[in-house]
């Protein structure tokens, strides 16, 4: 099993409610695992109930299993103070740097190097051991960009060839590559059962692919129940008003005369039955497309109270009956 999770999705599809739900689910059996957040939204701090989360590595959860969730909000200065520091022992005159604002004036003028420092500071996280020669976490899951930027996002080493073709920096961006597109990583994507996120989904596993980056599973988030059979819904379809009248007088509504309860009750019932059955086909439309990506698809139910911690917990336990953990 891939030690990186990266997860993405269209914007609204949830993708850091199930990034955390993952980070919960790995993180059994004494699991230790690391939720990073690179876009700076602090939405991991929000589902926790937590303080904002700073740059550094940090214990907010038990996992069901037992295992133990630490969290990381990467900030691209501070990642870059780091790899000052460890490339070149600037030290007090890297900290320098940032007070004049030179360090923002780097990533701002080259995207692909603030890239590289954040995909970098996970990377580093995935191969890092302790003296023993373990390592120090079992998994690292990472809520990424959306799909529109997360090609583009891991494809660092790209990004990087025409900014440093030597040096330290170019053999980091080789570094993180090689962890990238290796077996330790998988690509997750989040979406709905809804046309413009299957389709966003689908263009980015075809660019993930196309770039030969690692792709793993669809995670279909907010899943509405089904609320009438199959049978129903046909029948709902074809607007079969008799027959709902009828089965409304045999459950004691007043009989089907005209003008009476259950006579009154056909049409507005026949109409919220009619937009169910579109929307039911919709989403049989909409799995017939995921279905043809051929990678392993998991589904989370839509929570209709929100999400709070407990409802993080409901869906990470959901997610291990279904993923191979």
């Amino acid at each position: 099993m891939s030690r990186l999770h990266v997860v993405s999705g269209k914007g609204g599809t949830g993708k850091t409610t199930v990034a955390a739900a993952l980070a919960l689910a790995l993180a059994g059996e004494g699991k230790r695992v690391l939720l990073v957040e690179v876009e700076g939204r602090q939405g991991i701090a929000q589902l926790f109930e937590t303080g904002a989360l700073p740059y550094e590595e940090r214990k907010i959860a038990v996992g069901p299993g037992g295992g133990e969730v630490y969290a990381l909000a990467i900030d691209p200065e501070f990642a870059l103070l780091d790899y000052l520091h460890m490339f070149y022992k600037l030290g007090s005159a890297g900290r320098a740097l940032k007070k004049l604002g030179a360090i923002d004036f780097a990533t701002t003028i080259a995207p692909g190097l603030r890239d590289v420092l954040l995909t970098g500071k996970a990377c580093e996280a995935v191969r890092r051991k302790t003296r023993a020669g373990r390592f120090i976490y079992d998994y690292v899951v990472m809520d990424a960009p959306p799909t529109g930027r997360i090609t583009r996002f891991l494809n660092v080493n790209d990004e990087m060839a025409g900014l440093a073709r030597t040096g330290p920096i170019h053999h980091q961006a080789q570094a993180v590559m090689r962890v990238l597109k290796s077996a330790e990583t998988a690509v997750h994507m989040v979406t709905l059962l809804e046309e413009m996120p299957v389709q966003e989904t689908a263009d980015g596993i075809a660019e993930l692919r196309r770039e030969g980056l690692p792709t793993g599973s669809v995670v279909i988030n907010m899943v509405r129940p089904a609320i009438l059979g199959p049978e129903a819904v046909d029948a709902a379809a074809n607007g079969q008003r008799t027959a709902v009248a009828k089965a409304l007088s045999t459950a004691g509504l007043g009989g089907a005369r005209r003008g009476g309860l259950a006579e009154r009750l056909v049409d507005p019932l026949l109409e919220q039955a009619r937009e169910h059955a579109e929307r039911v086909a919709l989403e049989r439309a909409q799995r017939a497309e995921l279905a043809r990506l051929e990678l392993p698809t998991h589904e989370l139910e839509l929570l209709t109270d929100g999400i709070d911690l407990a409802g993080l917990y409901r869906l990470a336990a959901d997610l291990r009956k279904q993923w191979p953990i």
